[in-house]
């Protein structure tokens, strides 16, 4: 064996007896010679690091040999403390959705319907493993038919259902309407050709995901039946988007492109948000995706998409920081703008923003316009192509930024919009700066 994989016995002996690590190229070897997938690896020492910098554990300084070292000794814990974290992430999270909610409404109220739905997307990962792999069995049935014309020739001769036009109004803005007595879907004229898709998807979806859909929904621990609706409808968007988008063939397009969403757009026939949004998806067991944050906000500034598979965690309310890139972006359409940016927690992102604006079809109309961010922390900025010319270990090319100016500790920022809630105000009358008051 010692021989095969080009090193000396001895060696091959420490490696036997945990005396010696395995390394890249000892590995490449063992992959090549006895044919073990290497992607197999459950990815426990790429999450640990990250865990122990957590502010949680402040101070703890440990060698990352020796941190390798354990992970490498004792799998079966490293696995067990990596779900400890994600439980104690997920406590975290629902305590701030208990704060975000008394501060919100000054009194125990629930959750309205769509920030029901909102929470169940994200505390499933946003990947919903069932609607993903019939989607994608879908769309291997359909092969080189899955475009807008493919899905219209199905759902006509699997469903009996007609392609219709009607031209949106200021007093009728539907995308698309079915009539279920006339089996006929009309599609708003003036929807771009990558959004005339997504709604062909999207009935298609409807019809053959029926049950799955409903079953998702009616197991669902939501409190109404309006949030039921929605997280049906909802469900609907996630397949018609994994539709378009197969799971594996998407991921390996991106991860090949280092994740440029406009070779992504034009690859898939989608739009630039829609890629963006399905990158967020790529959550699949032992395939994940790079793992990546996602919103689209406003010109108000409110967020009204937003999924993280990484550390960064969006304000529930009051809007994103003011001082982060998408905002900036939604003042300029059409223009990619990317920010390397710091959380208060010490952790570096490099974000990419798009300012984009839909047409209505009409002057009476005022179009959307509205801005998407997708990003990553800096440890994968080589899998994303924005991160291309940043200095990311420069401290002068940083900008900090916070989750939200409630819950933002920062003591000298100059955009701060109210003060912090867990923090004492230092009032001085003979002293004024940006705000009229210093955090304590």
């Amino acid at each position: 064996m010692a021989e095969a994989l080009g090193i000396s016995a001895s060696y091959l002996s420490q490696i036997e007896n945990d005396e010696r690590p395995v390394t890249t190229a000892v590995l490449t070897a063992l992959s090549r010679r006895f044919a073990f997938d290497t992607e197999a690896e459950d990815g426990t020492g790429e999450v640990l690091q990250p865990i122990l910098d957590d502010p949680l554990f402040a101070g703890a300084d440990i060698d990352p040999a020796r941190l390798a070292r354990w992970q490498e000794v004792q799998p079966d814990f490293a696995a067990m403390l990596s779900t400890l974290y994600q439980g104690y992430r997920q406590a975290q999270e629902r305590a701030a959705m208990l704060d975000d909610s008394l501060a919100g409404t000054g009194q125990h109220a629930a959750r309205l319907p769509w920030e029901e739905v909102r929470d169940w997307f994200h505390e499933a990962g946003n990947y919903i493993d069932l609607l993903d792999r019939e989607a994608e069995r879908i769309a291997e049935q359909l092969g080189d038919a899955l475009n807008a014309d493919g899905l219209s020739d199905r759902l006509n001769q699997r469903h009996g259902i007609t392609l219709g036009w009607h031209q949106g109004t200021t007093a009728d803005t539907s995308l698309s309407r079915f009539d279920r007595d006339s089996r006929t879907l009309s599609l708003d004229r003036s929807m771009a050709p990558e959004s005339r898709y997504f709604q062909l998807a999207h009935r298609l979806v409807a019809e053959e995901m029926r049950d799955a859909i409903a079953a998702l929904a009616a197991s669902a621990d939501l409190r109404s039946e309006q949030a039921r609706r929605l997280v049906a409808v909802g469900l609907a968007n996630y397949a018609a988007g994994a539709l378009a988008m197969p799971y594996a063939r998407f991921r390996n397009t991106a991860m090949a492109c280092r994740h440029d969403i406009e070779q992504l757009s034009q690859s898939f026939g989608v739009s630039f948000e829609q890629a963006c949004h399905r990158l967020s998806t790529l959550q699949r067991p032992g395939a994940r995706g790079l793992p990546v944050f996602f919103c689209r906000v406003d010109m108000a500034g409110n967020i009204t998409k937003r999924h993280s598979a990484t550390r960064l965690q969006f304000a529930r309310f009051g809007g994103a920081c003011p001082l982060w890139v998408v905002h900036e972006a939604a003042a300029i359409p059409d223009r990619i703008l990317v920010q390397l940016a710091e959380t208060p927690d010490g952790v570096r992102y490099v974000s990419m923003a798009k300012g984009l604006v839909k047409p209505s079809g009409s002057y009476g109309r005022k179009p959307r316009r509205y801005a998407v961010a997708l990003g990553c922390e800096v440890e994968h900025a080589r899998h994303f192509i924005y991160a291309d010319g940043l200095d990311t270990t420069a401290v002068g090319a940083v900008t900090p930024i916070g989750i939200g100016c409630r819950t933002c500790p920062r003591d000298n920022c100059d955009q701060r919009a109210f003060p912090p809630t867990d923090r004492p105000l230092l009032i001085d009358p003979d002293r004024r700066g940006m705000v009229p008051y210093r955090i304590g």
